[in-house]
């Protein structure tokens, strides 16, 4: 594809701690153009913030990553870190989940989004302020001229996250990645902080990485969903293509946790039984066996592939869902 922004193939990460091997992510392919805003969902520990963190050199030494990962051609993994540094911000940035921890709380907003500013360009002080400026306008921050020498601790948390946004776009990167970026926020300014980004995407052409365990975020505004179990991809598709048809009951399963206005006032969510697979001791069959009522023995002893099964949809399952059909 000429379009193709980044092409992920084959990513896998594995941690080597204390004689015990994490497999977090298992083979994960996919592509993004410029411009599109694909989410990847799924529980906490499903490898979704993992497959993100390995494409911008984030994991800890005692992470191994194969495959590739390309953005405009440039091969990510393996890089070393020097020359990670000059793409990391100017070609790819991330948002982190909680902005009181990513912000230093004794640096002013302002001199934050200045030296993330000269960190890629060589701009006099007086240009990365007006640089700052500019970009605490765009990021719908009011007043930015006062806001631009408060400290962290002044600011709300949906006003923190702008300025996290501020600082990712610093350098104009081609591909933006939120990490949970909505998590902490009220639903309120979870709904103005996604609106901000579907803008920025807009103007910028800022393709964009959702990483979140939100269907209904991702149903509202992702152009692709991939959705994640055990480190691995189990469904695969344009939004409205998946939420029309899902096939892999543990989507389905995600799907029946939300909350939903139409049930009774006060009966409890259905819940998905068991727990997550020992990501060291992975099982030979399909890791959601033990938690799927549609499971077979073949399911147990045989794992099913991450394949095509129709235009566009990929999904690993021996026995997927119907259209209609209850998991």
């Amino acid at each position: 594809m000429s379009d193709t922004l980044l092409q992920v193939e084959d990513l896998r990460v594995r941690f080597d701690q204390r004689g015990r091997r994490v497999y977090a992510v298992n083979g994960l392919s996919y592509r993004l153009r410029a411009g599109q805003m694909l989410a990847i969902v799924g529980e906490s520990g499903s490898g979704k913030t993992v497959s993100s963190r390995a494409l911008m050199g984030l994991l800890p030494p005692s992470a191994t990553v194969t495959g590739s990962a390309r953005i405009d051609g440039v091969e990510l993994v393996g890089m070393p870190e020097p020359e990670m540094r000059r793409h990391r911000g100017a070609d790819i940035a991330m948002i982190f989940q909680d902005p009181t921890r990513s912000l230093n709380p004794t640096m002013r907003i302002g001199a934050q989004i200045t030296e993330a500013i000269r960190a890629h360009a060589r701009v006099e002080k007086d240009a990365a302020r007006a640089r700052a400026m500019e970009l605490l306008s765009l990021v719908r921050i009011s007043d930015p001229q006062r806001r631009f020498y408060e400290y962290p601790h002044q600011l709300s948390g949906g006003m923190r996250q702008r300025v996290m946004i501020a600082i990712a776009l610093a350098s104009d990167p081609k591909l933006l990645i939120a990490d949970e970026a909505t998590t902490a926020l009220d639903v309120t300014t979870q709904a103005q902080i996604m609106d901000l980004l579907g803008e920025l995407r807009s103007r910028l052409g800022t393709a964009i990485i959702l990483i979140s365990h939100d269907l209904g975020l991702a149903a509202s505004y992702a152009d692709d969903v991939i959705v994640m179990y055990a480190g691995r991809a189990v469904e695969y598709a344009p939004t409205r293509t998946l939420f029309a048809k899902m096939r892999m009951p543990y989507t389905r399963a995600l799907l029946d946790a939300i909350p939903r206005l139409e049930r009774q006032s006060h009966a409890r969510l259905p819940i998905t039984p068991g727990q997550p697979p020992d990501l060291t001791a992975l099982p030979p069959g399909c890791a959601f066996e033990p938690r799927c009522a549609r499971a077979t023995p073949q399911c147990r002893t045989s794992r099913p592939p991450f394949a095509q099964h129709e235009v566009g949809h990929w999904w690993a399952c021996w026995n997927p869902c119907k259209d209609g059909e209850p998991v």
